[in-house]
């Protein structure tokens, strides 16, 4: 007759050990086939999973251009070696209300890359031949009152040329010479009040921008803004390389640029406000609250009154010719010349 197995109740230290070894194999089991353990690549598969799903759902991006918008953010930072110029203060914490400004023509009158582009000719970085191609697309700008994004975009990439293997420190100072001297006094009062009523209620001020990222950071730092996102040139040991960093922020970039702002610093959209002239910006304008159309080119124009959108023109002279019509003011302007030679010719 075979030896009866002892029970639990008589044996429990030899039952305790059985069981802690088939627990332990339970897990292993588990852990190893039913449910490996998360590696480092399955990891970071997941976050950027996740990362793509919150892109998509908050902003309507892909993760790519929403990752890119976080390069230039990012680098705009690293160019000012801060997160912020000026600290707004407002009475209610939190809040994420901020205003963004395109510069060209919203801003300022005119190009700052052509203001740029003569500044590095004034300090001999290139010849004036150099700037025949970038006041050619100014020229076309003024004309047609449109902005063409093909024009921008090699208009930036020439810059990136132009500066690369130059000092940060040299074109930082640069940059300071420009905008005391020729930006300043450029700015369109009327944005310029805009952008002080945003200060005034605490708001984030950010000036949005393809112009190259110092020169909007020495801009914004002198009208008391926030900051400042623009083209990012990568630097190396104190030098540009020529390569750029994360967007142009010119069209869809500007949008990219401001998703990821606005993750970085907790704002809420709706409470937001963009201002650009270019219907280009209109990535920009339609992901904010409140979109201003200031100056606007004629397809921007048409684009903000069919969505309903706030209209500012402070170009007299194009203002008056959109509201009186040419006649009209060509018969002004013969009648204003017959009153003033009629004294002359009584006498």
């Amino acid at each position: 007759m075979s030896e009866r197995e002892p029970t639990w109740h008589e044996r429990p230290e030899d039952f305790l050990a059985s069981w802690s070894s088939t627990r332990g194999n339970l897990r292993r089991f588990f852990e190893e086939r039913a449910l490996p353990p998360i590696d480092d690549s399955t990891q970071q598969k997941a976050g950027e999973a996740a990362a793509a799903m919150a892109a998509s759902e908050l902003f309507g991006l892909d993760l790519k251009d929403f990752t890119s918008g976080l390069d230039s953010v990012s680098g705009s930072y690293e160019a000012a070696d801060s997160t912020h110029l000026h600290i707004p203060t407002s009475d209610i914490p939190g809040s994420g209300a901020a205003a963004f400004f395109d510069v060209d023509n919203t801003l300022i009158q005119g190009s700052s890359l052509i203001v740029f582009a003569l500044g590095l000719a004034r300090r001999r970085y290139i010849s004036l031949g150099d700037i025949i191609p970038v006041a050619w697309k100014q020229l076309k700008f003024r004309v047609t009152g449109a902005e063409n994004a093909e024009d921008v975009a090699e208009g930036r990439e020439q810059a990136l040329e132009f500066i690369k293997g130059r000092s940060v420190a040299e074109l930082v100072d640069l940059c300071e010479e420009i905008v005391d001297t020729h930006m300043r006094d450029k700015l369109w009062p009327g944005t310029k009040q805009l952008a002080d009523k945003h200060i005034a209620a605490g708001d984030q001020v950010w000036l949005v921008s393809a112009t190259p990222v110092q020169l909007g950071q020495i801009l914004a730092k002198r009208l008391g803004f926030t900051g400042a996102l623009g083209t990012v040139a990568e630097v190396k040991d104190g030098l540009f390389t020529g390569r750029l960093v994360g967007d142009i922020l010119h069209g869809p970039g500007k949008r990219h640029a401001v998703a990821a702002l606005a993750t970085m610093e907790k704002l809420d959209l709706s409470r937001c406000t963009a201002y650009s002239d270019s219907i280009n910006d209109t990535p920009m304008l339609s992901m904010v609250g409140t979109a201003v159309a200031i100056n606007p080119d004629r397809q921007l124009s048409k684009e903000a009154k069919r969505r309903g959108w706030e209209i500012h023109d402070y170009r007299s002279l194009r203002k008056a010719i959109r509201t009186f019509g040419v006649p009209a003011l060509a018969t002004a302007v013969f009648s204003w010349k017959a009153f003033r030679r009629s004294p002359n010719e009584s006498a």
